[in-house]
Order: C-alpha cells, then structure tokens, then sequence
C-alpha cells in the first residue's frame, strides 16, 4: 500500500510540472536583394579611367562630364512616318505638270552629289539640244527658233540660248514633241569615195551621210525604242578627196577635232602628174597662203614608186586642216595633183581593208587616239 502511495504522490507532481519541448527551426533563407532598396553593398563598381587637369590618368566612379553632356544633347530617331500620297492636282501651267511627274527621289547628301556630278547632265542650250535629238543641225534648229516654230513648257521660245532640260522639259517644234530621251552618241570612220560631198542637205543626191541609209534603216529593229541619230562629218573633204573622214552624232566631239587649237596631224597621199624633183619639196615645205593664213605641213615625203602606180606619190602632213591646204601647197610648187586621199587623223589611222563607201564603228581607244576623252 505504501508503494502505492508513493506512486500516486509522484504521478501527482509529474502532472502539476511544467512540460518543456525541445524544439529547434532551420536557418531562414536568405532575402533576394532588391534593386530599390540599399544599394550601398550590393552596387556594381564600374571604373573610369579619365585624365585629369594635371594630364595624369586617375580612376573615378562617373562617367567623363563630356560624355555625359553628349547623351543628354544626342536625339533619337524616331521610325518614319507614313506620307499619304496626294494626288496632283490639275494646272493649266505645263512647267508645273512637268515638275511634279518628273520629280526625282528623295536621296541621301552623299548620293545627290554623285549623281549630280558623274551622273546627271547639266541643262544645255536649246539648239544644241534640237541637233542632238535629231531635229536638225545646230544651225537650221536656230533658225527654227528664231522663226517661232519652238515652245518649252508651252511658251514660246525665241533664243537659242535657252538652257534646258530635254528630260524635265517639254519642248515642241512645229507642234511634234521632242523625245525626252535623246539618242546615243555614235562615232564611225568612213572610206570617202570620189564624188561624195560631206553637206547633209537633203536636197544633195550624192552626200557621204546617204551612205549610211542602210545602217539607218536597221536602226528601229537594233535599238527599239531609241531615237534615232542625226548624223554630219567632223570636218570637210572637197568632192574629189577620198579616205578617211569622221561621221557621228556629237557636235562637241566634231567641235574639238575641228577646230584649229586641236592641232591634230592630217596625213594625205597625194599622186601627182610629172616627174617631183627636190625643188619641189623645198616649196612645198616653205608653205603658202590659204585664206589668208600662211600654212606650213609638218612634213613633206617623196614615197618610193610602185610597179603598179607609175606616178609620184607624196606623203604630207598638215595640222591646219584649211579648206584645199594640201592641193593649194602643191599647186604652188608648179605641181598637178592627180588624186588626194586622207589615210591618218592624229593616232586614228584609215584601215587599209575597209572598202570605199564602208565604214566602221569607233572603239574607245580610237576615240583616246583621236585626242577625244568621253
């Protein structure tokens, strides 16, 4: 019984004690840092390396103050917006039309100047731009103008200094348009035959251009779509003069190996009647005066005979191109030309298989050798 008491008075306290636990939490995670809170450890360090006043490198947190001041002036490109295109409206001013459908495209700086320098042909004069189309020569296209046959734009148009643009302008004569787009220029050589005379008339039956017809008549099928070209001669050969002689569409080109400051070498053949003794040459080396100018070749040759040709041949050279300058030198050293043929222009010379009424198209080099540069 005493055990028993004894028990219970045990089991008595146990039950009045306080219970204690033992129990234990894991570490808490740790809190991803924010980038709004307290920065002061956890910002990132970028040096900047900058020079000083004092011309010494040093590190600093900020940016250089010039760099800083370039973003704050720098702009940003804003997309390109959308231009409605408006419709042209109608105008009774041709020059208004022809601006507003013929306007270019809207290009870089950089692209317009190329363009407008390698590119794009400056306006020309309005006669010069009626020969080039096809119209007529430079001459017979002032007179259509002068004569009030030409309207540009739909006015009337009395100057032939008129600079213009054929692809911008609209020009009329004698109420046919001109095409916008003028022919390419065309350069041929030529083998002259007797009898032919370099004018371009119409009126004249036997004209060196007539012997082109066949090439003109071809033209449509091997340039459809392109105007086709007038041609003339660079320069003249009287009706009994045969070789080489320049035809082409250029009046520039014609102009410089015209004109006498070119100074282009000319070299003739010329056959003669009689025996040519050396007084002969010293003559015809001394000169003479053509149209009022006292013209001296360049050279003078006596040619060795051929067993075919039985009469003396002489090669001379001349640069002043005068209108007969070779018959009239040796018409004054007491000689009688029997025939005159041109073989040599400058570089350019007549190729010795191109047949009488033939000729050829000109290459670049051929140009370069007759000093002209495109």
């Amino acid at each position: 019984m005493q055990t028993i008491t004894n028990s219970a008075g045990d089991l008595s306290k146990s039950l009045h004690a306080p219970i204690e636990f033992d129990i234990s939490f894991a570490p808490p995670k740790p809190t991803p840092s924010s980038p709004r809170g307290n920065t002061a450890f956890q910002q990132l360090f970028i040096p900047w390396i900058v020079r000083g006043e004092d011309g010494k490198l040093k590190v600093q947190s900020q940016p250089p103050a010039h760099l800083i001041h370039a973003l704050a002036d720098a702009t940003t490109q804003n997309p390109k917006k959308k231009v409605k295109k408006k419709k042209p409206q109608a105008s009774s001013s041709s020059s208004a039309v022809t601006s507003s459908s013929t306007s270019e495209p809207k290009l870089s700086k950089a692209a317009r100047r190329y363009y407008n320098e390698n590119i794009k042909e400056p306006p020309q004069r309005l006669s010069k731009v009626l020969a080039a189309a096809g119209v007529a020569s430079r001459r017979t296209s002032e007179e259509l103008i002068f004569d009030g046959k030409v309207t540009v734009n739909g006015s009337l148009c009395t100057t032939p200094q008129t600079r213009v643009d054929p692809t911008r302008d609209i020009i009329y004569v004698n109420g046919n348009r001109v095409p916008k787009k003028l022919p390419p220029k065309v350069y041929f050589a030529l083998n002259k035959p007797k009898g032919y005379i370099c004018s371009s008339g119409e009126k004249e039956t036997k004209s060196v251009v007539s012997l082109f017809d066949e090439f003109m008549a071809s033209w449509d099928k091997r340039n459809p779509g392109t105007p086709k070209p007038r041609l003339f001669t660079v320069g003249r050969l009287d009706v009994a003069t045969t070789g080489l002689i320049i035809v082409t569409n250029d009046g520039d080109f014609a102009q410089k190996l015209s004109h006498p400051s070119s100074s282009l070498p000319k070299e003739y053949i010329t056959t003669v009647a009689g025996d040519v003794h050396k007084r002969h040459l010293m003559a015809i080396s001394e000169g003479t005066v053509v149209e009022g100018v006292h013209c001296v070749p360049d050279s003078v040759e006596l040619m060795p005979k051929q067993h075919d040709i039985p009469r003396a041949r002489l090669r001379i050279v001349v640069h002043e191109g005068r209108n007969h300058e070779v018959r009239e030198l040796v018409k004054n050293a007491g000689l009688e030309v029997y025939s005159l043929k041109r073989v040599r222009i400058g570089g350019f010379r007549l190729p010795s298989d191109l047949g009488l009424g033939k000729h050829v198209e000109l290459k670049q080099s051929e140009l370069k050798a007759l000093g002209w540069k495109s």
